[in-house]
Formats: structure tokens, C-alpha cells, sequence
């Protein structure tokens, strides 16, 4: 196991989705684009949602990439996190629209599993990564994940405390 390498991979994937929450906060509505455009999928409900934006997704993306040197990692590692820590966001969301669960719900597992499963998978073979350090690192992000929501709850940062 790599104790160091998965705190370097959750400060990565804790970056990578509380950005958007905190851009939410600082910027309010500003530049929010749905990242589905407003579409609704078949069945009525819409793709993502509208607190999914694009610049929720891109502000992630980059900020997880100029973080990831900072922490020792090289900044294609970041990219890479950041990118796939948000596609499992966007699966997430869809999956909660098709149980029409309403955007920002609380779905403990849902929220966190694919956020942080997705890019560890994807950065495996780039960090040597193994399965036990995958489940740990998962396990760790899906209870830190309900702690530190508190948290941004109790400064406000966020409007829910999930």
C-alpha cells in the first residue's frame, strides 16, 4: 500500500469536487451554463441537472491540474483526476435524475463512489496504483466526503450539510 500516494489522490479528488462548490459560492450565477444545455433526457426528467454547470466542470479540471504539483504529483496526473473525478460526478447525476432524485440531493454513495472510483481507475497504471489502495482511497473519500460536507455546511460554504 501507498499510504502517501492515496493523501496526495484525496487531496486531489477533495479539490477536484469542492471547487465547484466553492466557484458556486464566490460567483453565485455567474457564468453557470447547464452543462446538458437544459436538455431532458426520454424519460422527462433532465440529463444532469442545473447545478451541474460548465464551469463547475472546467474549474475543476484545471484547478486539480495546477494543484497536483503542488502536492508533489506531476500536473498530467491532475488533469487526469480532475477530468474523471467529474465524468463519475456527471454519471452520478444522470443516475439520480433516472431515480428522480432532485439536483443536489443527498444519495450517500452515489454522491461519492463514481467521483472518486472513476479517476483512481483511470490514473491506476499511471501512479502503480493497486487494488487495496483503490478500496482504501475510495472508503476514505466516501467518509471524508460526509465529514467535510459538514464542515463547508458550518461555513457556510454550502446550503445543505450532505
Amino acid at each position: 500500500m501507498q499510504p502517501v500516494v492515496i493523501l496526495q489522490l484525496l487531496g486531489l479528488l477533495m479539490l477536484a469536487n469542492g471547487t465547484p462548490v466553492i466557484a458556486t459560492k464566490l460567483l453565485g450565477a455567474r457564468y453557470s451554463y447547464p452543462v446538458d444545455g437544459n436538455l431532458t433526457f426520454p424519460d422527462g426528467r433532465p440529463l444532469f441537472g442545473r447545478s451541474k454547470t460548465i464551469r463547475g466542470v472546467v474549474l475543476a479540471v484545471l484547478v486539480t491540474t495546477a494543484g497536483a504539483p503542488v502536492i508533489g504529483l506531476r500536473w498530467q496526473d491532475g488533469l487526469v483526476i480532475g477530468s474523471f473525478a467529474m465524468a463519475g460526478d456527471l454519471v452520478s447525476s444522470f443516475v439520480k435524475r433516472r431515480l428522480n432524485r432532485p439536483s443536489s440531493s443527498r444519495a450517500s454513495g452515489l454522491d461519492q463512489v463514481p467521483e472518486s472510483l472513476f479517476p483512481l481507475l483511470a490514473c491506476r497504471s499511471l501512479l502503480s496504483l493497486t487494488l487495496a489502495d483503490i478500496a482504501v482511497c475510495v472508503a476514505m473519500f466516501l467518509i471524508g466526503g460526509v465529514l467535510i460536507s459538514r464542515l463547508l455546511y458550518a461555513w457556510r460554504l454550502r446550503d445543505r450539510p450532505y
